[in-house]
């Protein structure tokens, strides 16, 4: 497993890596079942250029899968998801949201801005506007928390690299949540104590959350791999 973790109450997760070279037909099998779910897939044998990670739900009759996601093994976009896709009938329980949650944390270990390929489908869309949301508003209130300067003072550029987000991704998101004000000559994030109630309600809500800790993995340098 590259990643697990216990989550509070029931559910045991796991996460595996799958080279699309090397297991090449289970690759296949997998993007066959995404085709069936979502109307725009259309790559499903040419899958030696893709790293698949699988995320699974133990339980007494074993693992099972409830999700996954594809990233290309070389980006010249440093996109960290090409195709993501969580199961109908594990939907409803933040395995999405968790699946992109861990995209961003292997972005952040190859010290890359991740972003998921565009254009993005109505679906993936709210999915990861969701994330974008949660995770802009909790590093912003995380940086509020900590001693800092007065006036509080975080660039944009700041916050890419805390989120591993690229540049576009955070601008549409402050603007989404209507963060963004200018204000004597120069544009400022302002964030409400309502904004910040909300949030904190909202993440204490997540049952489930990576945990970096347990995470078992290293990058890979592709280009210096000749053939996949």
């Amino acid at each position: 497993a590259v990643v697990s973790t216990q989550s509070t109450g029931k559910n045991n997760i796991s996460v595996f890596e799958i080279d699309g070279r090397k297991n090449k037909n289970y690759a296949q099998n997998l993007c066959l079942i995404a085709k069936l779910f979502l109307d725009h897939k259309t790559l499903y044998y040419d899958t030696d250029p893709f790293l698949f990670y699988v995320m699974t739900e133990y339980d007494q009759q074993g693992l099972h899968m409830v999700g996954y996601f594809s990233k290309e093994k070389e980006s010249s976009e440093d996109y960290n998801v090409a195709c993501i896709l969580t199961l109908p009938c594990h939907q409803k329980k933040g395995y999405g949201r968790l699946l992109i949650e861990f995209s961003y944390l292997l972005s952040q270990v190859e010290g890359k801005l991740g972003s998921p390929e565009k254009p993005l489908s109505d679906l993936g869309l709210l999915s990861y506007r969701s994330y974008w949301s949660n995770a802009v508003l909790e590093a912003l209130i995380q940086y509020l928390d900590s001693p800092t300067e007065s006036p509080p003072s975080l660039t944009i550029l700041e916050l890419c690299d805390r989120l591993c987000m690229k540049k576009e991704d955070v601008i549409s998101t402050l603007q989404h949540l209507n963060l963004i004000h200018y204000y004597k000559g120069q544009y400022i994030i302002c964030l409400s104590n309502e904004i910040i109630d909300q949030h904190r309600k909202s993440m204490f809500r997540r049952k489930v959350r990576i945990d970096e800790k347990y995470l078992q993995w290293q990058p890979k340098d592709w280009s210096k791999r000749g053939k996949w």
